[in-house]
């Protein structure tokens, strides 16, 4: 039985294989799994394979699975001749959990000479139809060498917090280029077309050649285990922490 959490959560980033990615994409459980789905389908189309794991022992975890297989829910992949790395995390990371999951990661990074870290995430906010695009927080050396050219506005003012946050404030101050690309979504699981919205946004700024075509119905294939996975996330955000938030 899993014990509860600690104060400081410790992490540790497993390797199970070599990448020479210039930059890590990263998708997470939160609100309408946007993220998370969009990272899903970009393992799939651009064919990635298992590069590691991300263990802790001191908090509640998942253990999902398909076809009674199990797998981590915290998982890194890469391919040779592919210029992003993923981060897949079924995991729900706790704001009280974001520094030290965010310093492993970071630590990890630096190992494998990755200069860029990039959050994809969907976010809870008031928005109308025409607010439905993908805007960045970013800094200013991301901005200068990915979005000089990019059809990607900035998102106007606001704050985030979790992990989302501690990545972005360790990019602030350090060589490390970070990036959040977010964009607004709805409540079901999967919102198919904010996860969309995020995909092509990473496939133009990368130029990855991602086909967008069977999005909506990689969405629904997998819609189940997602509508499971955001309902145990509400579950863990009501006994664990607030929910991330981030506004416009």
């Amino acid at each position: 039985m899993d014990g509860p959490a600690t104060a400081e959560p410790a992490f540790d980033v497993q390797e199970t294989g070599e990448t020479d990615a210039d930059a890590l994409i990263a998708g997470f459980s939160e609100f309408g799994l946007a993220g998370l789905t969009a990272v899903d389908y970009l393992v799939q189309q651009l064919e990635l394979t298992p590069a590691g794991r991300v263990t802790t022992p001191d908090l509640q975890t998942i253990t999902p699975f398909d076809d009674g297989r199990p797998r981590h829910p915290v998982r890194l992949f890469a391919a040779d001749g592919v210029d992003v790395a993923v981060l897949m995390s079924e995991l729900f990371v706790p704001v009280a959990a974001a520094r030290s999951f965010s310093d492993a990661l970071l630590d990890w990074t630096a190992a494998a000479d990755i200069g860029e870290t990039v959050v994809v995430s969907g976010v809870q906010m008031p928005h109308a139809e025409t607010d439905h695009r993908t805007y960045f927080v970013a800094t200013d050396d991301y901005r200068e060498a990915r979005l000089a050219d990019a059809d990607v506005p900035p998102m106007a003012s606001g704050f985030t917090d979790g992990v989302k946050a501690s990545l972005l404030a360790r990019g602030i101050d350090s060589p490390l280029r970070t990036c959040v690309y977010a964009t607004p979504t709805h409540p079901q699981a999967p919102d198919a077309e904010a996860a969309l919205r995020l995909v092509e946004t990473v496939d133009d700024v990368y130029d990855l050649g991602v086909d967008t075509e069977p999005m909506k119905s990689f969405a629904a294939d997998v819609e189940q285990h997602y509508q499971d996975l955001a309902a145990r996330l509400e579950q863990a955000r009501e006994e664990q922490q607030p929910e991330d938030r981030m506004y416009m």
